[in-house]
């Protein structure tokens, strides 16, 4: 199976990324969800899924040796927990929205029109797929570049955000205020399309609203939100 993929979009997105494929059917591979293939009447193996499997590893390694070098003091336990939440699901969808990944994902009919294109598992699973398409082509060392530029970086904010509700708990508790509590503001569109409005309040105070796809995302963006506002202050 030869993949293919519009030479403009592939052009736009390696520049994106920095990095230029010598072989682009690996690109095209990395970015064809299960449900194009299936629509194809491809076999099952011309889909992204084995591109994750590799760049999964890619990835596993590439941020265990970032974290390794860049915090000499942490323990095992810690970088493990740091670890798992840089490569966690919405993690991963964050870091491939900021690549604006969803543009170039190859969905099936079905999948598009039930909001395949914004779902976390569906960015996610093509970001690990791009690594391990990356690695194929380019070897680790352009891999773990990748993981190192759009990873890893900026690792205080994203942690604040991928974690916001978690920190906002332990800051709340912390400082002795009252309970915490989510409330939903709004939800609006079609079932296949939701997007939710979470206030968050401490002791009955407003102190952040964030919107979000889910019911949980719009409450991390809330705490996210939140505590923006308490670092300004």
């Amino acid at each position: 199976m030869q993949f293919t993929l519009d030479p403009v979009k592939a052009d736009k997105f390696e520049n994106t990324i920095n990095y230029h494929f010598k072989d682009r059917s690996l690109l095209a591979n990395a970015l064809t969800h299960s449900s194009y293939s299936n629509e194809k009447h491809w076999p099952k193996s011309c889909c992204n899924e084995r591109l994750e499997f590799l760049g999964d590893a890619v990835l596993e390694l590439s941020s265990s040796e970032f974290l390794f070098k860049e915090y000499g003091n942490k323990q095992e336990g810690e970088l493990t927990k740091l670890r798992a939440s840089m490569v966690c699901e919405p993690a991963l969808a964050y870091c491939a929205r900021d690549i604006h990944l969803e543009d170039y994902i190859m969905l099936g009919h079905g999948e598009e029109m039930t909001g395949g294109r914004g779902r976390d598992s569906i960015q996610s699973d093509a970001f690990e797929a791009v690594i391990g398409a990356i690695y194929l082509d380019g070897g680790f060392t352009n891999a773990k570049e990748f993981v190192d530029n759009f990873v890893m970086n900026d690792l205080e904010n994203k942690r604040l955000f991928y974690d916001s509700k978690t920190i906002f708990q332990e800051a709340m508790q912390k400082d002795g205020n009252g309970d915490i509590e989510y409330k939903l503001v709004s939800e609006s569109g079609p079932d296949h399309d939701k997007h939710f409005k979470e206030a968050v309040y401490v002791g009955g105070k407003l102190l952040g609203e964030g919107e979000g796809h889910t019911k949980k995302g719009a409450e991390q963006m809330a705490a996210f939100n939140a505590l923006k506002a308490l670092r300004e202050k």
